[in-house]
């Protein structure tokens, strides 16, 4: 099955480790067979890979832009998902379940993808725990 990608003004791609830019319209593109594509708003910069999740999506999101690094990477994605299951409830931990299935296919996108809920979850996490120690006068 074909990857439909609009892309946006000025938004660039990586394709198997290629760096496309858009032009200054919207444009349609058709990848009609399989590729390791990612939108650069897609990406993560290493210094904000600062929690355990977002370690994890960007070793996964290395994998997906460098197939030299894939062989060294993948064992350790797999053993970082698998420590982080338990530390969620059930309704996240799912989500490393699916990211997990993904590396071992190596569709890295997707599992980049079932990653982001669980980013968004892990802020959530942070922004309550600063609050808390903000109100307690306490570092965490």
């Amino acid at each position: 099955m074909a990857l439909r990608l609009t892309l946006k003004p000025n938004e660039r791609i990586v394709i198997n480790g290629c760096v496309i830019q858009n032009s200054d319209r919207r444009q349609m593109i058709t990848i009609e067979n399989h590729a390791d594509v990612v939108r650069e708003s897609d990406l993560l910069k290493e210094d904000e890979a600062r929690t355990p999740v977002k370690e994890v999506y960007f070793l996964i999101q290395a994998s997906l832009l460098d197939q030299n690094v894939r062989e060294k990477l993948i064992p350790k994605v797999q053993k970082k998902l698998g420590q982080l299951v338990p530390l969620f409830h059930d309704e996240m931990s799912k989500h490393f379940f699916e990211a997990a299935q993904h590396v071992s296919t190596s569709d890295y996108y997707n599992a980049m993808r079932s990653l982001r809920p669980v980013i968004n979850y892990e802020a959530q996490l942070f922004e309550m725990i600063n609050a808390k120690n903000k109100k307690t006068g306490t570092d965490g």
